[in-house]
């Protein structure tokens, strides 16, 4: 089987734009989540979100890019940009058929569509809405495929292309899938990631109609806090994070920095409700399993579990089961954390910026702590890193994902070294 290595990075994320500044967020503890600046939010439930402070023409995008492309696709391409330049792969002198995209999104270009629907309707007036007010790309925002072409079009990749959309598991799925183009030998490069800017009137109407988000509005610097006894729902995010994924020996062939290997990947669905989740995480913990035998790793070689950690009391009590389910007593030792904390939850896209975190946290020796976790919950006795950074060597990270509908996954990054011993 061919084996899969990630050597670039590009992250558009709250807090920071780029690898840099995203990392130096994580690291610090820092959260981004402040009240919505995008749209009144007073008439809603939940008031506060993660945004990005994005620029789109000072990220480099042209006036046509900016003009033609919804605010998740400028994040897919401004991401992709710099991933390609952190690789220093020369995608020029490549087969072009066989360089492929793989895009996760849950929601699309919601922003765009949203904004558009409020103009051909008259702010919500007409029933019949008249086509001719709408933008000539509104097409483009009906249809999802249209962000991974576009993607490809900044990578310059003509393999295949695909959008997965597998709520908020995409951001791992679009990895997974990209994988598997590569192990199966359709493509040697894959342009990999996700992208997401859900922060709009409809999303957060959808969200206070289940009461899934905080209504902790007085203090949006603090109101996501997974695994803390005072936690009341999660935070809304943005974002994107593209990785380019290639074959390992070609990497290695042509002296690229690698990150980390994609070692395991597994997803499951629990078919049991939409939004609800069984305490002891079994669907979790069979995802995990089977990431683990796939990598041909034993799960007391996981040095450090990137959670879920979205903040709700449901999903925090799910994967602590999950994780003692199938690690057993090593569970109790191995640190977890949520990035979530400090850069909400994008939807779609976490799952790739949580991948991109667990490659820089096996990069620099640092794993990213668990924000306002100042009293944490009797009923989670694990290790979530609370507060503050740590230092800690780490050659096996596991990062999981769950999402309505009932999807589960979870993936495994290693050391190529690790698994060759």
């Amino acid at each position: 089987m061919r084996r899969v290595a990630i050597t670039g990075l590009g992250v558009v994320a709250p807090g920071g734009v780029g690898v840099k500044e995203y990392w130096n967020l994580l690291t610090a503890g820092r959260t981004a989540t402040r009240r919505i600046s995008f749209y009144d939010p007073s008439p809603f439930r939940s008031q506060v979100a993660a945004e990005c402070d994005f620029d789109p023409a000072a990220a480099g995008l042209t006036p046509q890019e900016i003009r033609r492309l919804d605010r998740a696709a400028q994040f897919a391409v401004v991401s992709t940009r710099e991933a390609l330049t952190d690789s220093g792969l020369d995608i020029a002198a490549l087969d072009p058929g066989r360089v492929g995209t793989s895009l996760g999104s849950a929601v699309g270009c919601t922003t765009s569509l949203e904004r558009e629907y409020v103009v051909v309707s008259d702010g919500g007036r007409k029933w019949n809405v008249d086509h001719e007010y709408a933008v000539p790309e509104l097409y483009r925002h009906f249809v999802p495929s249209s962000m991974a072409a576009e993607v490809g079009r900044a990578a310059g990749a003509e393999g295949p292309a695909a959008v997965v959309s597998t709520g908020c598991t995409s951001g791992l799925d679009s990895l997974g899938h990209a994988v598997d183009l590569i192990r199966e030998g359709t493509a040697d490069v894959m342009i990999a990631g996700a992208t997401e800017a859900p922060i709009s009137p409809i999303t957060s109407a959808c969200f206070d109609a289940i009461h899934a988000t905080t209504p902790r509005n007085d203090t949006p610097e603090s109101a996501c806090r997974p695994f803390d006894r005072t936690r009341s729902g999660l935070v809304l995010g943005e974002g994107a994070a593209i990785l380019v994924l290639e074959e390992l020996e070609s990497a290695r062939r042509r002296g690229a920095h690698i990150y980390a290997e994609i070692a395991g990947f597994a997803s499951r669905c629990n078919a049991y409700h939409m939004t609800g989740l069984k305490p002891d995480g079994r669907e979790m913990a069979e995802a995990i399993d089977v990431a683990l035998g796939e990598a041909a790793l034993a799960p007391d070689s996981v040095d450090y579990i990137n959670a879920h950690g979205s903040g709700t009391k449901m999903n925090d009590r799910h994967e602590t089961g999950a994780f003692k389910r199938s690690l057993g007593a090593h569970a109790y030792e191995t640190p977890i954390s949520s990035i979530k904390s400090m850069i909400g939850h994008s939807l779609g896209a976490i799952g790739s910026l949580e991948i991109a975190a667990c490659a820089l946290a096996m990069e620099h020796g640092v794993l990213p702590p668990t924000a306002n976790l100042h009293e944490p919950d009797p009923e989670l006795d694990l290790d979530y890193i609370p507060l503050t950074a740590r230092e800690k060597k780490t050659d096996v990270v596991l990062s999981v994902g769950s999402g309505f509908g009932g999807f589960q996954s979870a993936m495994v990054l290693a050391r190529p070294e690790r698994r060759t011993a």
